[in-house]
């Protein structure tokens, strides 16, 4: 009991170190990845447009000469100065920075949705190069069991108990296996310079593998219900709260703007006579009243807002039963990598008890060649299609984790 707690502890220990080892990638990943970078930076963009709105409209000032300058009874204006600023309705600016937090809240669940993206092709680019990785080494390992028979079939020749031909036909058969092995590492540096470029490092840094995986006895439980906190969902709860807020800034910009001002005129002083105010400055106080008589302009986007907000809510139920079946097509896939990798795993066993069985005969002089090299042929078949399973499986465990979690 005390060694198996031990062993337990071992492969949990081991299990945990292989999610750290992925996980440390995601996260470097996020940190270097130039997509997640223009994502975050068209985020502050519109983060800063909160400030760009909070402005008023510009101030007026105009300033006037008079060519010929009219005579008052005070005397004669020389010129005309003014300013004059309008101010939106009440409550507009606060509406319009709610409508800019809107969108910029949208635009942050893109960052959310890209660093899952990223997560998810860093993840599925790395089981990609563990499969290969974990191909060659079973393919170095049917080498060297080729090489075992091959003394075996030189022995036999020298008693005369096998021909020539059975060593020719295990070293064509090594040959066809050292092509194969070529072909996979080949494979295997086009992808990891394809997973680099996720990382935005150097094309030829050489990438951490497990030396191997296995598939879990139990799946974690899937709800469909998680789908709905996806940020593939979120977005479009986010677009429909910015059009909402659209229409109340639309509803605020409709109403009336009203604006004060000031005009000064200086007047010149009259010699011919003496009288009160005799060349006093005019200061004229002044308010206006801006009112969108026509307003058709503002009705028009009440109704876009409107058929845009029926617009997002189809765009999200469709976007719902896309990843619903999504979902049950990666469950389904899981499912069956579950089941060949078992197959496999049986289909090994017996072949390597037919193997045994057939080594054993050599003690006999009763070895054949021709079984021999069709059980290791059915063996390796059955090891590559086994690290395919479990390369298949947990690459849909990680889109099962992109749309749940």
């Amino acid at each position: 009991m005390k060694h198996l707690n031990i062993i337990l502890g071992f492969l949990f220990v081991s299990a945990f170190a292989k999610a750290q080892q992925l996980e440390s990638y995601i996260r470097e990943a996020e940190q270097n990845n130039p997509q997640i970078q223009a994502v975050e930076l068209r985020y502050n963009i519109a983060k800063e447009k909160t400030n760009e709105v909070q402005t008023l409209p510009n101030t007026k000032l105009s300033a006037g000469y008079f060519v010929s300058e009219p005579e008052t009874r005070t005397g004669a204006q020389r010129a005309k100065f003014s300013i004059q600023q309008m101010l939106p309705w009440f409550g507009t600016i606060t509406a319009r920075e709610n409508y800019s937090n809107a969108m910029a809240e949208a635009e942050y669940v893109d960052i959310a949705i890209t660093k899952r993206k990223l997560a998810l092709s860093v993840s599925q680019s790395y089981y990609i190069l563990f499969e290969l990785y974990a191909k060659q080494k079973v393919l170095d390992e049917n080498i060297q069991l080729l090489q075992t028979y091959e003394r075996l079939a030189l022995t036999s020749v020298e008693v005369g108990k096998a021909s020539v031909v059975d060593v020719l036909r295990l070293q064509i058969r090594q040959n066809e296996l050292q092509q194969r092995k070529a072909v996979l590492k080949q494979d295997f540096m086009a992808e990891q310079t394809a997973f680099n470029t996720l990382m935005n490092r150097d094309a030829d840094i050489a990438v951490v593998i497990f030396d191997e995986m296995t598939i879990p006895k139990e799946d974690a439980i899937v709800e469909n219900q998680s789908l709905a906190f996806n940020p593939e969902v979120l977005k479009y709860d986010k677009l429909y709260e910015s059009i909402q807020q659209s229409e109340l800034l639309n509803q605020k910009e409709s109403a009336p703007q009203f604006g004060f001002g000031l005009d000064y005129i200086p007047v010149s002083e009259r010699a011919d006579v003496d009288i009160s105010d005799n060349g006093k400055d005019i200061i004229m106080p002044m308010m206006s009243l801006s009112i969108p008589i026509f307003n058709k302009r503002y009705d028009s986007k009440t109704r876009q807002n409107e058929l845009r907000r029926q617009e997002i809510t189809v765009q999200k139920a469709a976007r719902q039963n896309r990843l619903t079946s999504l979902l049950a097509k990666a469950i389904s896939n899981r499912n069956n990598a579950r089941i060949q990798n078992e197959t496999q795993i049986k289909n090994l066993q017996q072949a390597r008890d037919a193997e045994q069985i057939l080594t054993k005969s050599y003690e006999t002089g009763t070895i054949d060649f021709d079984d021999l090299l069709d059980i290791q042929e059915l063996q390796l078949k059955f090891q590559l299609n086994q690290i395919e399973s479990i390369q298949q499986y947990y690459k849909q465990t990680a889109i099962i984790n992109y749309l749940t979690n």
